[in-house]
């Protein structure tokens, strides 16, 4: 029994043991999950992954010789081009020189020939960026993979696509040779200029007709040109086409594919020498196309608008495209007179509301090609002038500071502040003082401008730009301020960031492209969003501003045909001072249009515009432009927001104050202020004291004279002017007292003494009270008179504005013998009638306060009841702003500095030193 017990207890334990010991630890788990978890994943991408390679499209021979056309829309749909290959030649690989066979494959494929298609090593750098940066951020496509891609697939970033080109790049390579591959690619792809294939692209560039006398220059610009063929297109911009081009180079040195001696010979050439002279282009509204071009290529990486057959809905109206390409060109036609064949211009026109670009004119004569597009090419030499005034100091200053338009200015002197090598002056070297915001915009001075943005700071100007669209550089200086810093700009830009101001702060990347349809049905959307810039008070009072330029500033001259409208003039200058270009940005609540003249090329050399270009070209441009697309189309006005208070103020007040019910009207002016910063003080240079009461006249028999007293119950420092006539005659100043009683002696028997006494601010003279008058007349005279003298005044005088009729309608009572009754308006106009009312007309001050008499007379004429008085105010109502300081403008310190046009060319002592560039 011992021993039974005992080899179940052994029994038992031993199964304990085995139990322990089963149990699977965390970690064996975990792993196993994560096989099973890979194991399936990859069963499940396997499949998927031979799903794909199964409906991949077949390698159809037909389609390696078939590019097709792609339509483009209107705005309203309706097809305006087709653009077609029209430029297309085939070379064999044969006829390749080595030079261009080095510099392609160095550039885009440096294991062409090595590689069965697919580049393992660059798969593997791909692979490892797309999970660093994100699906997309870098491809590994081989040559081969473009031509696949070209020919036989989107170039969409899917998985799906990719397989399938891995896929159809594997099948391409076992099908043809390497030479064929290079062959298919270099005669498929776009070269820009409308050249399809490099034949076509070394004719169309550099006139050359055998590929084998390519040098080794226009060979690496070739290569280079696929990657971007619209912006490295050597005719738009030498210069990025130069960058390009030493990239490529590069490449050939690391890939032995030439020396470094003979690449920086290449390096030394000069581009614009070796161009062919361009060919006109069939292809409408060029300009616009190649927005269009330049939009697709930045937005859909890879796509060829000329090749891939896409039906393109822009944002094109013809009716002003075809408006701004009459007005660039030189016909009879044409309005308009450059007054050089030398000088560029453009003018661009979008929708301020959605920053859809409606019409674009890149350059005077244009042959329709693609040509250096001055609206859209950046520029390193073409600053903003005045133009930028708007963005760099006032906007910044009402966004930031919330400066009212009154906000004052001393533009007394020429200003040199911190850090500035010599001071900045106006164009004319004369000086306002004190003067408004708006007046300094509007006129387009500089030292407010200046001065401005120093208050502002260039960190918050910067911001500001910014949020406008525009690419500011790393730093601003106190030129910037006034359009002649670092600062470059293309007129497309200008338009868009004033749309803003005309948009309500509103901003929207202008754009040319509202969607793009691709030929398996399939449709991309490309329109931007709209995204709120600035506040609505900052554009309103901005545009509020530049309205003004149209009334009483630098272009008060321009007839705009009623239209609401706001916008800024603008100049640069060359390194002689000449004005060197010429800008006009303005805009309504329906359209934006920017204007541009300059580029005069002398000799190579830029220089001012001549004295033949006359000084409003730009405006004369933006007027036949806005005008044309305004017409038929309803125009509203710009729409004040809550956040703005409109006020009358009183002129010469610092800080600012309200006007009162006596600032004459000449001495106000209307200006807006960001709600609650408004001011609350109003006035009192022009108050008006109380008038006396009680005025009573008595003949004092014993010394012949008269006695007259009155009442004045406030506490007012003041002083009491009396004046009387004598029988209707001019009423004379008898004498000023602080008394209230004054005695005039050695009076006239039988006259009659009209006598008016007047209360006066010893303060501040120009305050004064209404008149009080009472008559009195002398005994002596004979018995009609005094039968006659005793002419009741008229009782219940009142005197209404009535608004709708324009009208001062007055009234009164009267009981007395027959009298007809004189009515006395401010002291001057006088009319006599015989009805107990009268309604008077005419123009009448708003904000004026009116005073009217009335006094009966006598039927012979020669006798007068007492006057009686009462006043009337018109209301407040918006008035223009009236012409202030004359514009005066001028340029700061860098090498090219500018402003705007003024009213008239300045003298020939008014032009701007040689060695300090001006700005107006």
């Amino acid at each position: 029994m011992t021993d039974k017990m005992s080899r179940s207890a052994r029994r038992n334990k031993k199964t304990t043991k085995k139990k322990t010991s089963g149990k699977r630890p965390i970690w064996k788990t975990i792993l196993f999950t994560i096989l099973f978890i890979g194991l399936a994943a990859g069963i499940v991408g396997g499949a998927v992954g031979i799903y794909w390679i199964a409906t991949a499209p077949d390698l159809d021979p037909d389609k390696l010789n078939v590019p097709l056309s792609s339509t483009l829309n209107d705005k309203y749909g309706e097809p305006f081009t087709t653009l077609e290959l029209e430029n297309r030649e085939q070379v064999k690989y044969e006829d390749l020189p080595q030079v261009l066979i080095d510099a392609v494959v160095a550039t885009e494929d440096a294991r062409f020939f090595e590689h069965k298609g697919i580049d393992l090593r660059r798969l593997g750098g791909a692979i490892v960026a797309n999970i660093t940066d994100g699906f997309g951020s870098q491809g590994a496509s081989t040559i081969t993979h473009q031509v696949v891609e070209n020919f036989f697939l989107s170039n969409e970033k899917q998985i799906k696509l990719k397989v399938q080109e891995q896929w159809l790049a594997l099948q391409l390579e076992r099908k043809y040779s390497k030479e064929e591959i290079l062959e298919m690619y270099l005669n498929k792809i776009f070269y820009g200029n409308n050249s399809y294939g490099v034949v076509a692209a070394a004719k169309s560039y550099f006139g050359v007709e055998d590929l084998n006398d390519l040098t080794l220059a226009q060979a690496a610009i070739l290569a280079g040109l696929p990657q971007r063929p619209t912006a490295y297109n050597p005719f738009r911009d030498p210069e990025l086409t130069a960058y390009r081009m030493n990239t490529v180079l590069d490449l050939m040195v690391r890939h032995g594919k030439v020396t470094e001696e003979e690449a920086d010979e290449a390096r030394e050439v000069d581009i614009v020498a070796m161009l062919a002279e361009p060919e006109e282009s069939s292809t409408k509204y060029g300009a616009f196309i190649d927005k269009v071009a330049d939009e697709i290529s930045e937005k859909l990486e890879g796509i060829n608008i000329y090749t891939d057959g896409l039906k393109i809905n822009t944002t094109l109206d013809t009716n002003a495209q075809e408006r701004v390409e009459l007005l660039l060109t030189d016909t009879e036609a044409n309005p308009l007179n450059y007054g050089s064949d030398n000088v560029q211009g453009a003018i661009v026109v979008t929708d301020t509301k959605t920053g859809a670009i409606q019409a674009i004119g890149g350059r005077r004569n244009s042959t329709g090609s693609q040509e250096l597009n001055y609206a859209i090419d950046k520029r390193p030499n073409l600053q903003p002038g005045s133009t930028i005034k708007p963005i760099m100091s006032y906007g910044p200053a009402i966004e930031y500071e919330k400066i009212s338009t009154y906000h004052q200015i001393n533009d007394d002197a020429p200003y040199q502040g911190p850090g500035m090598e010599k001071p900045i002056n106006n164009i004319t070297r004369t000086y306002s003082g004190w003067v408004s915001a708006r007046t300094a915009l509007s006129q387009s001075l500089n030292v407010p401008a200046v001065k401005l943005f120093e208050e502002v700071g260039a960190d918050r100007a910067k911001s500001f730009g910014e949020q406008l669209g525009l690419d500011m550089p790393d730093d601003l200086y106190a030129s910037d301020a006034i359009g002649g810093g670092s600062l470059t700009v293309t007129p497309l830009e200008m338009a868009s960031a004033f749309s803003v101001f005309g948009n309500g702060g509103v901003y929207t990347e202008p754009y040319a492209v509202e969607s793009v349809e691709f030929p398996d049905g399939s449709t991309v959307e490309l329109r931007p969003d709209s995204e709120p810039a600035i506040e609505d008070y900052t554009a309103y009072m901005i545009t509020d501003m530049l309205k003004t330029v149209f009334t009483d500033g630098t272009w008060a001259s321009g007839s705009m045909g009623g239209l609401p409208v706001a916008g800024k003039t603008g100049t640069t200058n060359v390194d002689d001072g000449s004005a060197g270009d010429r800008w006009f940005v303005g805009y309504t609540t329906n359209y934006t249009v920017s204007t541009w003249v300059g580029e005069n090329i002398v000799d190579g050399k830029r220089v001012g515009l001549p004295d033949s270009v006359d000084w409003t070209i730009a405006q004369q441009m933006f007027r036949e432009t806005m005008l044309h697309v305004s017409e038929g189309i309803d125009t509203a006005d710009f729409q004040q927001p809550d956040s703005v208070v409109k006020l009358a103020i009183e002129r010469g007040t610092n800080p600012p104050e309200l006007a009162s019910d006596h600032t004459p009207a000449a001495q106000k002016v209307t200006e807006l202020f960001v709600r609650g910063s408004e001011p609350t003080t109003t006035s009192e240079k022009f108050d008006q004291l109380d008038a006396v009461s009680g005025l009573n006249a008595t003949y004092n028999e014993d010394d012949h004279s008269i006695h007259v007293e009155w009442d004045y119950d406030t506490d007012s420092d003041v002083s009491f002017a009396v004046s009387a006539s004598v029988d209707g005659g001019s009423i004379q100043e008898l004498a000023t007292t602080e008394d209230m009683s004054l005695d005039i002696s050695e009076v006239e028997a039988g006259a009659k003494y009209t006598i008016q006494v007047v209360a006066i601010s010893n303060e501040n003279n120009s305050i004064t009270s209404e008149p009080a008058s009472t008559s009195i007349t002398v005994p002596g005279g004979d018995e009609e008179e005094e039968e006659e003298e005793n002419i009741p005044p008229v009782s219940g005088l009142s005197a209404t504005y009535m608004e709708d009729q324009g009208i001062i309608d007055v009234s009164w009572n009267y009981d007395g013998p027959p009298a007809a009754f004189e009515v006395t308006v401010n002291g001057g106009q006088t009319q006599t009638v015989q009805s107990q009312g009268i309604e008077i007309s005419g123009t009448f001050s708003p904000g004026e306060t009116y005073s009217i008499s009335v006094t009966p007379i006598g039927q012979e004429g020669d006798v007068r009841g007492d006057s009686q008085s009462t006043s009337v105010s018109i209301p407040q109502a918006e008035e223009p702003e009236e012409p202030e300081e004359e514009p005066v403008e001028e340029a700061p310190e860098p090498e090219e500095d500018e402003d705007d046009g003024e009213e008239a060319p300045p003298e020939e002592d008014e032009t701007p030193d040689e060695e300090e560039p001006s700005d107006e």
